[in-house]
């Protein structure tokens, strides 16, 4: 899972925002892009990542499960590994505070963006949808308590929980969603995705349903154009635990993945500690 939402958000991460053309001329899974305007290089993953990985690593802590150790892991991965690609203000306010106990006093949490759902990926390891459900409200609260926010984190965790638990066919994602979370995520989605939290998952949600390999899932990604590297970071990390989906990512997008401290070889390992934690 872990992986697979790092290629994804680290190839996404060129194509965020801009124009169809260059969609249309680059999207070809040959390589990670530079993106014009932002300071990423090729094969960095951004902030969808390194929060995920801190989730993760939450989860994996096995501690219990409250804002104060939520809190204090994203603030422990970004000083340990700071990087561009979180938006301008959430990235200075992570350099000024100096632990999770400043980070909840300090934090303005009522965001309807996809920051809480961009991390929920990793929370659909818990075995249950209840505790799926309740853990992901915990952790988004923290920074998106609003409605849209925190049910844009639920519907993202719950996706990787219906494909690592198989509790259902690809086809049957959307009507599984709404019998536990509210909104249309059995509607297909048309047009760009926006940097709000819904419209990132039900993008992902309509590229998860209609594809079958996860290299032409990708592609479906970034073609809708928009905040294309969150909708890759959700899409991906779902489909890498369905059993629908033929697992083809290029070699070279793996290798080509970065691969200091907390690159590749780290998220592999930490990947197998969290899917280690399903329960069989």
């Amino acid at each position: 899972m872990l992986l697979e939402l790092a290629i994804g958000d680290a190839y996404g991460a060129g194509f965020e925002f801009v124009g169809e053309e260059t969609i249309e001329l680059h999207n070809n899974l040959n390589g990670y892009l530079k993106h014009p305007h932002h300071d990423i290089k090729p094969g960095c993953y951004t902030d969808d990542t390194q929060m995920s990985l801190a989730v993760a690593e939450a989860i994996i802590s096995q501690e219990p499960w409250t804002p104060e150790l939520l809190a204090a892991k994203f603030v422990e991965a970004f000083q340990r590994d700071r990087r561009v690609g979180y938006a301008s203000k959430f990235y200075n306010f992570l350099l000024e505070v100096r632990d999770g106990k400043e980070f909840l006093e300090k934090i303005n949490f009522a965001s309807d963006r996809s920051g809480a759902a961009m991390r929920a990926s990793p929370i659909g390891i818990f075995p249950t949808i209840e505790k799926v459900i309740e853990n992901t409200t915990i952790q988004a609260a923290i920074t998106h308590n609003t409605t849209d926010g925190i049910n844009a984190a639920r519907a993202a965790a719950l996706m990787s929980h219906y494909f690592i638990y198989q509790l259902g066919l690809k086809q049957d994602l959307g009507n599984f969603l709404e019998q536990h979370v509210s909104g249309e995520w059995s509607v297909p989605w048309v047009g760009k995705a926006s940097a709000k939290g819904i419209d990132c998952v039900r993008v992902a949600i309509t590229a998860v349903m209609r594809n079958d390999r996860l290299s032409k899932l990708l592609q479906d990604c970034i073609a809708f154009s928009g905040d294309v590297d969150t909708v890759a970071t959700i899409a991906l990390a779902a489909a890498s635990c369905c059993g629908e989906i033929t697992q083809d990512l290029p070699e070279n997008l793996v290798q080509g993945l970065e691969n200091v401290a907390y690159g590749r070889d780290y998220i592999i390992q930490l990947d197998r500690q969290l899917m280690n934690l399903m329960v069989r």
